[in-house]
């Protein structure tokens, strides 16, 4: 089964010189490489009105036209998995994804997925690449992600997310008492020894994490932060590098830690929090239709409110014993 899409856009001065393959690849970033390396090859994208090799280079100016059959997602099955639709129109729908919910199927996890559950909603969303998936959070994060519901949205979404003109916010809570909020400007790449990590690295890709306190226990910290790149397991990451690692990472956290003279309830509330303590709090975006501006917050899930909760009693226990 298939779809046919059409679609153009005109090469600008940033884009003279570039092959045309790599050219594509920023003006329709929605499609992979592969897939649009394969439309110039059978002749479904042209160059005004021609058919190019990937290889050849762009003067500027010309209009890139692609014509050509977008293979629906058959291969994934539709289930009515319940979804937490915070707002839904013909364009985008605004999830709070809850935690353990995988996004995309993947080795261990074929079905189940946020994405099995966006074809028995939508069951037209199958034409768009990735399911209108156009960014994700771990399995065990909780909280607000935009699905595109059409090609002509995903394209625009992930030219906001490129242009780093869509707002993510999220609230965690780390090990250790933080001085001051800051900014976690290191570049980051696959983990040299195993390739399930991700890591700070010399050669990787740029990675800013901006983050500010909320309020501080006697040896954690609440804190708000907010992302200008969006690179895998960016957050957890980087706390994890300047030694704040999230409550319950099982990946970056280190050993298990407990700080001294904690309650039996403190102790069971951090041996018990198996998930990273990350939410994804605040949405801001473009509508790409309309193109008005909108946001959307969404509460704490219960885990992290109830953990909050212990923490601020042992700091209440603690100030009243001094």
């Amino acid at each position: 089964m298939s779809d046919q899409i059409q679609l153009e856009a005109q090469v600008d001065e940033s884009l003279v010189g570039k092959r045309l393959d790599q050219a594509v690849a920023q003006l329709f970033p929605d499609f992979s490489r592969s897939r649009l390396q394969g439309w110039i090859k059978d002749g479904s994208l042209k160059v005004d009105g021609e058919a190019k090799r990937p290889r050849d280079k762009l003067l500027g100016g010309e209009r890139i036209e692609i014509d050509a059959e977008l293979e629906v997602i058959e291969d994934h099955k539709p289930q009515g998995i319940p979804l937490d639709i915070v707002y839904e129109d013909e364009h985008i729908l605004i999830i709070n994804k809850p935690a353990g919910l995988v996004v995309h199927p993947a080795v261990g996890h074929r079905d189940g997925t946020l994405l099995n559950a966006l074809l028995f909603h939508c069951p037209d969303i199958a034409q768009v690449p990735r399911a209108g998936i156009v960014h994700r959070l771990d399995m065990d994060t909780t909280g607000l992600m935009v699905v595109a519901k059409t090609i002509a949205a995903q394209t625009e979404l992930v030219d906001q997310l490129q242009e780093r003109s869509m707002g993510r916010e999220y609230e965690a809570i780390v090990h250790g008492v933080m001085t001051g909020g800051g900014i976690v400007d290191e570049p980051m790449g696959r983990h040299s020894k195993n390739r399930q990590k991700m890591a700070v690295v010399g050669v990787g890709k740029e990675a800013v994490t901006h983050y500010r306190i909320l309020k501080k226990f006697r040896a954690h910290t609440h804190i708000r932060l907010k992302l200008e790149t969006g690179r895998t397991h960016q957050i957890r990451v980087h706390m994890a590098h300047i030694n704040y690692p999230l409550i319950g990472d099982q990946m970056y956290g280190g050993r298990f830690r407990l700080p001294k003279g904690c309650s039996d309830e403190m102790i069971e509330a951090l041996r018990d929090f198996k998930r990273q303590a990350l939410h994804a709090k605040k949405l801001e975006l473009w509508h790409p239709h309309t193109g008005e501006q909108m946001s959307w917050e969404v509460d704490l899930p219960d885990d992290i409110q109830h953990l909050l909760g212990v923490l601020e009693q042992d700091a209440a226990q603690q100030e009243s014993e001094v």
